[in-house]
């Protein structure tokens, strides 16, 4: 993760300097010095360019002198408008101009409150985000070199008390992200659970539930999903107890497929190896326990993420079979690739078995139907609950994990009803990603609950200013917020 510090307001000596300011008012003091010790260069530049701190606009000065290699101003836009998102994107923008330039950069904050300067940091760290891995070469400039930033501030101290919480909710999206990241070579089953296992330093139980435990406890929807890979499935509950114990926890449960094949229903060739990000639930799950252990949460909250590989062998489930899930019930499994919402079935049946949660929030790639509905701006947000799904939407327009509410009537339920079993698990293509969640459903009893649709949203095709291309984190600051805003003691 990029070193991130905070310091007095002090123009440095030279360097690469990067100035945020409002685009009213009195200008920053320290770009009046800056500008001051450069002859005039920073306000020349800004004239010729038309400048005028404009939210999210920003310009680049080469050489202005007093040893500074190079000036980037940054624009807030009007003081009135500038809140946490604004300043994240700030942030944002600087690791965007700097990244490939220098190894440390100096970011003049001085307009802003401690709080919001945290946020630039936030902004600059989850932008400054890349997983280079497996690179071993680099062509010419297209290295990152960006490691270090240090914002300079009125309050430091104030800005250095919100990053305490703020690093620790950039930790698990940085998690998350490096998660779905991952090659599905690198990250079986077996590899995820060792990942989730690192989770103890941070004070957090682990257990897991391997492929007899979840005989014992009938999880046949899990298992049919997992019988055609050679990799064992699992079962693994997190456990942060941030609150007094005998609170009812929140809980949060993941679809963890780490690669779709489709099984027998076999996905077409194309776009086959985006299937590696099928577990985008499960890490959005992971990165959020981390962050509430983290920053040390006053609530208990239970991660339970079913691990599996949807593979082809001939153990493979069959189109036609039907299985008897935890819960009693029967479904009949017409199409091998609608796999998620039957390891989901399982999972979240057991959670409000064992845990009774005060709500449930389950994460999946569900289905390709929500993106057709949605695109990639927001996720599906279906719910038993309105106070719950209005927090959640309410929450995602604050971080940006943005959500929309779809309909839930009970007469899509018809759609999945089965001739020979409770339930199939697909309703055909018309509403395609409600039926998913309408079969979900059957499976929470009277536990507040939502689940979201993230295929969107889980992966970025297109970098913007806080996400580089590739993993986006989506779901680790959304429930982490929910959490502080109305959970925690």
């Amino acid at each position: 993760m990029l070193d991130t510090g905070f310091s007095d307001s002090r123009l440095p000596q030279g360097g690469v300097l990067a100035i945020l300011a409002p685009s009213d008012g009195a200008p920053s003091a320290l770009y009046a010095q800056a500008d001051a010790a450069t002859g005039g260069a920073l306000s020349r530049a800004a004239k010729a360019a038309d400048f005028t701190f404009a939210a999210k606009s920003s310009c680049v000065v080469l050489a202005p002198g007093a040893d500074f290699g190079r000036v980037v101003l940054i624009g807030l836009g009007p003081r009135e408008g500038i809140d946490a998102r604004a300043a994240e994107q700030a942030g944002g923008a600087v690791v965007g101009a700097l990244g490939k330039v220098t190894e440390r950069a100096v970011v003049a904050a001085d307009t802003l409150s401690g709080e919001l300067a945290a946020h630039v940091a936030l902004g600059a760290t989850l932008g400054a985000y890349r997983f280079d891995t497996y690179r071993t070469t680099w062509r010419e400039g297209e290295a990152w070199k960006l490691a270090a930033v240090d914002i300079l501030v009125t309050d430091a101290a104030a800005a250095g008390t919100a990053w305490a919480g703020l690093s620790a909710v950039a930790r698990g999206v940085t998690l998350c992200r490096d998660l779905v990241n991952e090659p599905a070579n690198m990250l079986r089953p077996d590899a995820f659970e060792a990942r989730i296992l690192k989770l103890r330093d941070l004070g957090v139980e682990v257990e897991v539930l391997d492929r007899d435990a979840m005989h014992e406890l009938g999880f046949g929807a899990l298992l049919g999903v997992g019988q055609g890979s050679s990799v064992p499935p699992r079962t693994v509950i997190m456990r942060w107890n941030g609150a007094a114990t005998d609170e009812a926890p929140v809980a949060f449960i993941g679809k963890g497929v780490t690669f779709d094949s489709g099984g027998i229903s076999i996905k077409p060739a194309a776009g086959m190896e985006e299937m590696k990000t099928d577990m985008g639930g499960a890490a959005a799950v992971v990165g959020t326990i981390a962050a509430l252990a983290g920053r040390r949460a006053r609530v208990n909250a239970v991660g339970v993420v079913g691990l599996v590989e949807n593979m082809l062998s001939g153990d493979a489930q069959r189109p036609g079979d039907v299985v008897r899930t935890a819960s009693g019930q029967t479904v009949e499994v017409l199409n091998t690739d609608a796999e998620g919402r039957l390891v989901l079935a399982d999972v979240l049946w057991y959670a409000q078995e064992r845990f009774r949660p005060r709500f449930m929030v389950d994460l999946a790639t569900l289905t390709g139907a929500i993106v057709v509905s949605l695109g990639n701006e927001r996720a599906g947000l279906f719910s038993n609950d309105d106070t719950l799904a209005q927090q959640l939407a309410a929450t995602g327009e604050v971080v940006g994990d943005r959500l929309w509410r779809m309909p839930m009537c009970a007469s899509y339920l018809e759609l999945l009803r089965s001739d020979i079993a409770d339930l199939k698990n697909i309703g055909g293509r018309a509403g395609g990603s409600i039926t998913a969640a309408k079969f979900l459903e059957c499976f929470v009893n009277k536990v507040p609950w939502a689940h979201l649709d993230i295929a969107g949203t889980a992966f970025a095709s297109k970098a913007s200013a806080c996400i580089p291309k590739g993993a986006t984190g989506y779901g680790v600051r959304l429930l982490d917020r929910l959490v502080r805003e109305h959970y925690e003691s």
